[in-house]
């Protein structure tokens, strides 16, 4: 059955809802989508056709992005069974496309996977939608995640950290900052740049944990080396990092040896389970690393934590988070093409062991916001470099990424999202050695921290 333009469907006050020129298959579409679609306010986007038939914003409403339906089949993908995953596989396999502001048609998004269709419109559209056909491209050099094993045991783990962060470090130093920082930057304004952002969330972690000249500090989950680089420049620390990613540990390797901090650092391809029983550290920090742990291995993370670090030291636990009235998991998009086998953990849990391994709890953070503006420069940098992105890794694992981030800049926006940083002490009789207040944390410059 062919939809009539909705021009002929009913009177509008507005005007032609369908542009002059459209062919007979945008029009029908675009009716559609009018009807779908009607209810959603304010409507900040347009809709356009393959054929460049476009449904503007809604009058006096500013066109934060355009949704472009690359072929009526697109209309079977978004709609006809309308969930999470059939809107991500749409999007993923090139179906449709956002333009502008992928973060705001996140909204879009949950409105599509939450409306449920009416009769009259399933008795309308339903067997149309039935015989449109798809023209998707099933782009083979991405795929999902297929571990095997127990989840969280040390080989699936060390699976599913591969997985994500050894797609390629050409991939990821296109859009973080020359340090190679993945996680969480510290912003004074809104409008900081993120290379000083990061910069400054590297040495504020450093003030946090207080580093001297000649302790020895173990960064669990370094990542590209930016934390211990900084700790061992500019605090005079002795620093080891670890990780599961083996390019990781090849990168930070490297630029330990071009810095000539051989002497003073080190990058380790080793589990947090798997530490030396005589490895003794004076600071202990773990940058975003707490959420591919798992429940069921929070209480042997915090234990492993406790037995690296000396009687007097400090561990930084730096992770995200979901509210304790919020289910831990990720979602499938997350757990397929993302982050495998991820769980957030309420903070009042990660506390709850932490006091258990023997810690003592001095000071929390949420930085929620922060993550909000860096997930942001990040999706913006990638953005700007998408066809080398997509000339490294494919189109498919460009729109991944790309993806994510904006979704999950919006779920910190929200606050569906937490990002906290806590401070935890292991006392030595009864002693923290810490100072009465944070003062130092706020009013020393990195110049002042110069060993």
């Amino acid at each position: 059955m062919a939809i009539q333009p909705i021009e002929q469907q009913r009177a509008s006050t507005e005007g032609p809802a369908v542009p002059v020129g459209a062919t007979a298959s945008s029009a029908g579409s675009l009716a559609f989508v009018q009807d779908m679609l009607d209810g959603f306010h304010p409507r900040e986007f347009a809709v356009r056709c393959w054929d460049g038939a476009v449904w503007e914003a809604e009058p006096g409403c500013p066109t934060r992005f355009t949704l472009v339906l690359a072929h009526p089949g697109a209309l079977r993908a978004l709609f006809l069974h309308p969930s999470q995953a059939a809107v991500t596989e749409a999007f993923l396999n090139q179906e449709c496309d956002v333009e502008g502001d992928l973060e705001a048609a996140t909204t879009l998004g949950r409105f599509l996977t939450s409306r449920r269709w009416t009769l009259r419109q399933l008795l309308r559209y339903g067997r149309w939608l039935h015989r449109l056909r798809s023209t998707a491209v099933h782009e083979q050099a991405y795929r999902a995640a297929a571990l095997q094993g127990s989840r969280h045991s040390r080989r699936r783990d060390r699976h599913a950290v591969s997985y994500h962060y050894d797609v390629s470090n050409e991939f990821y130093a296109l859009w973080l900052d020359s340090r190679m920082v993945y996680s969480c930057a510290y912003f004074e304004r809104p409008d900081d740049d993120l290379e000083a952002a990061q910069e400054r969330k590297l040495d504020y972690v450093c003030r946090k944990l207080r580093l001297k000249p000649g302790e020895r500090l173990l960064d669990i989950g370094c990542g590209w080396g930016g934390l211990i680089l900084h700790a061992a420049e500019h605090y005079g620390v002795r620093a080891v990092g670890i990780t599961l990613s083996r390019r990781q540990a090849e990168f930070a390797s490297k630029r330990i040896l071009t810095r000539g901090l051989a002497e003073r650092c080190r990058v380790e391809l080793r589990d947090y389970r798997d530490l030396p029983r005589d490895w003794a550290f004076d600071k202990v920090a773990s940058i975003g690393m707490v959420e591919h742990v798992g429940f069921r291995n929070i209480p042997a993370y915090f234990a492993a934590a406790w037995d690296a670090l000396r009687p007097g030291g400090v561990f930084l636990n730096h992770g995200i988070a979901c509210r304790a009235d919020q289910e831990g998991e990720m979602g499938e998009f997350m757990d397929r093409y993302v982050f495998p086998d991820s769980q957030l953990i309420p903070l009042d849990a990660t506390v709850r062991e932490a006091e258990r391994a023997g810690f003592e709890v001095r000071d929390v953070e949420c930085l929620r916001e922060h993550y909000m503006l860096t997930l942001r420069h990040w999706v913006k940098r990638l953005e700007a470099r998408h066809k080398e992105a997509a000339d490294l890794v494919g189109e498919k694992a460009y729109r991944v990424w790309r993806l994510y981030m904006a979704t999950c800049a919006h779920g910190f926006r929200t606050g569906r999202f937490e990002l906290y940083q806590t401070l935890l002490s292991k006392p030595s009789a009864g002693e923290s050695r810490l100072p009465l207040t944070r003062h130092d944390w706020y009013h020393r410059s990195l110049s002042e921290a110069a060993f």
